[in-house]
């Protein structure tokens, strides 16, 4: 401590050097000072560590979008089919085609499609299984229901059709690719939102557009983020 403080001369009892009271606050603000600062250290450390992550996010997302166009661009218009580059779907928008009116059995035009897409879209993002955290095949309907039935009926008999449309996509294209099954149970869900996410033009519902099939890259970038996070708690 002496070497810390420095002798004090103006209180000496047997030969042994007490502190002041000012000298004890002043080693202890000096001590409580060291930790700020290495927790500022690793605080800084955690937010360099999560910027990296959005930075590759970023990244790979535009690496992702820019396979698939590459890939699908001179189908897109034939298929009735658009990409989203912020959320990474692949929509297929072209609802006459893809199922009957109230069926969830695919139609024979959508599995001529599906048979050319679906190998070439699963190869696509092959080189980035690694940053996925899943593929969601995404049934969304519009908001119209059967006659007579109510806005709560309307919204599950909804539910209902659109998850048995994508269980019907994701079973097909299953069938395609043996090869990758186990990868394809592991990382591919089906899921239906009913009318959910409807698409709106101008605040006014376009049912058209609204019923749709989407294939959706989900990136592991907030796991990523978790687990830095919970590493230091």
């Amino acid at each position: 401590m002496n070497n810390l403080f420095g002798p004090d001369k103006r209180r000496q009892e047997n030969g042994e050097h007490w502190l002041t009271v000012s000298d004890l606050m002043a080693g202890l603000m000096m001590v409580f000072l060291f930790i700020a600062i290495v927790f500022m250290m690793i605080t800084q450390k955690e937010n360099t560590k999560i910027k990296d992550v959005a930075v590759a996010y970023q990244e790979n997302q535009l690496a992702i979008y820019e396979a698939l166009v590459k890939e699908f661009s001179k189908d897109l218009d034939k298929w009735g089919a658009t990409i989203d580059k912020e959320t990474l779907a692949f929509n297929f928008q072209s609802p006459d085609v893809l199922f009957a009116n109230n069926e969830t059995r695919l139609s024979s035009a959508y599995k001529t499609i599906l048979k050319d897409f679906f190998p070439r879209y699963i190869n696509v993002l092959a080189p980035f299984r690694d940053s996925l955290d899943e593929i969601r095949i995404e049934g969304h309907t519009s908001s119209g229901g059967l006659r007579g039935s109510s806005e709560a009926q309307a919204y599950f008999y909804n539910m209902q059709l659109s998850q048995g449309r994508t269980r019907s996509v994701l079973e097909y294209g299953y069938s395609l690719m043996p090869t990758e099954s186990d990868w394809i149970k592991a990382n591919i869900a089906a899921v239906g939102f009913s009318s959910s996410r409807l698409i709106m033009r101008e605040g006014v519902e376009d049912p058209n557009m609204s019923r749709r099939v989407s294939f959706r890259a989900i990136t592991n970038a907030d796991i990523q983020i978790k687990r830095i996070l919970e590493a230091h708690r």
